[in-house]
């Protein structure tokens, strides 16, 4: 390890000195968790040798693609966490339910929302994937777990992180006071601290979002996007960049370093669907990084720490990003009918579809 890195066992054991009177139980499950994570990319390097390809049998679980690496890594996560008293119960996008640790071990008072694998679809094309988790206090009361006790607004969370797996694997955690960012060193097998308080720039000059789905976008977002497409002959003055990864951890790292923005927004296919993203451990735990890092995250309509969940594996629209631009959507939402009519025929000047008069 180069001189000078701290490790992050320093990191939360030097936290913890911060706070005079902390019983180092958080600190033991952010590092219970980073390990947890460190066998997670291990497996996933190894690809189809762990038998990755392939969709594994989905009982009883959420409606999404399932396959077998999520069901390892997500097996990972509750076998490495579980026993630790740390936890009282978790849920995962792999659970149809809540998972209340076992009687034969201490319950602690936290609870673990986590997607195991995100962006798996990924995995067949060697593409960026990650982990995403969100730690939440369990009630005092004593009491059994209760799957109510996950509905929680972002606001109440005590911990969100992501791991990346990428060229490197990188660990990126905020606990309320910025957002820090950790590689994973091989050669010891410690994380170590490489990207300090991390910041998110204002004004941004790229976004993400899978253009494909626009016939179903709300009038607020293809303004945004058309506006943005139109480069330096539009409104907005200048060029943007446009990409898609189909990764949430994949883009949020980029914006974390980069800037940009980020657009999965609510569409009309289902209408008993308006989102695609997991509130309790997609959007919640990266908007609470986002913000962190001076960005900011909405549904288009609300501030996404302030929804509160109606059940554990509620989906929402999500937009984040820079600052300023995702000020601008919301307030595009906020006046839904203002801005240019959309046309979508085949020729965009002069056809036999539309007059080229203006």
């Amino acid at each position: 390890m180069p001189e000078g890195l701290k490790t992050l066992t320093r990191y939360t054991i030097e936290s913890e000195h911060r706070h005079p009177g902390s019983s180092g139980e958080f600190s033991a499950l952010l590092n219970v968790l980073a390990t947890a994570t460190k066998i997670i990319a291990n497996q996933v390097t190894r690809g189809a040798i762990v038998g990755s390809l392939g969709a594994a049998e989905a009982d009883n679980l959420p409606v999404t693609v399932h396959r077998k690496m999520d069901a390892i890594a997500h097996d990972i996560m509750v076998a490495e966490s579980q026993w630790t008293g740390l936890l009282s119960a978790l849920v995962s996008e792999q659970m149809s339910g809540f998972h209340a640790v076992p009687t034969e071990y201490r319950r602690g008072k936290y609870l673990l929302a986590f997607d195991p694998l995100d962006g798996s679809s990924n995995i067949d094309v060697n593409l960026p994937v990650g982990t995403i988790f969100s730690v939440l206090r369990a009630p005092e009361d004593g009491r059994e777990s209760a799957a109510e006790d996950f509905l929680q607004p972002g606001t109440r969370q005590v911990c969100a992180g992501f791991t990346l797996y990428g060229p490197a694997t990188m660990l990126v955690i905020t606990v309320g006071d910025g957002v820090d960012g950790f590689t994973l060193d091989r050669e010891v097998g410690a994380f170590v601290l490489t990207h300090p308080r991390m910041r998110i720039p204002e004004n941004t000059s790229g976004f993400a979002i899978n253009a494909a789905n626009e016939r179903f976008w709300e009038r607020p977002v293809r303004r945004y996007v058309h506006e943005c497409l139109e480069g330096v002959d539009g409104p907005r003055g200048r060029d943007f960049n446009m990409r898609w990864v189909a990764s949430l951890v994949a883009d949020t790292f980029h914006i974390l370093t980069r800037g940009g923005m980020y657009l999965y927004p609510r569409d009309t296919r289902s209408p008993d669907r308006p989102g695609r993203v997991s509130l309790l451990y997609g959007a919640n735990p990266i908007a609470f990084i986002v913000e962190q890092a001076g960005g900011a995250a909405t549904t288009g309509h609300a501030r996404v720490l302030q929804e509160c969940p109606q059940e554990l594996h509620q989906k929402v629209p999500f937009i984040f990003g820079s600052r300023t631009e995702v000020e601008r959507i919301v307030r595009y939402h906020a006046e839904p009918d203002e801005g240019p009519s959309f046309d979508a025929s085949l020729f965009g000047s002069r056809s036999l579809f539309r007059s080229a008069r203006r």
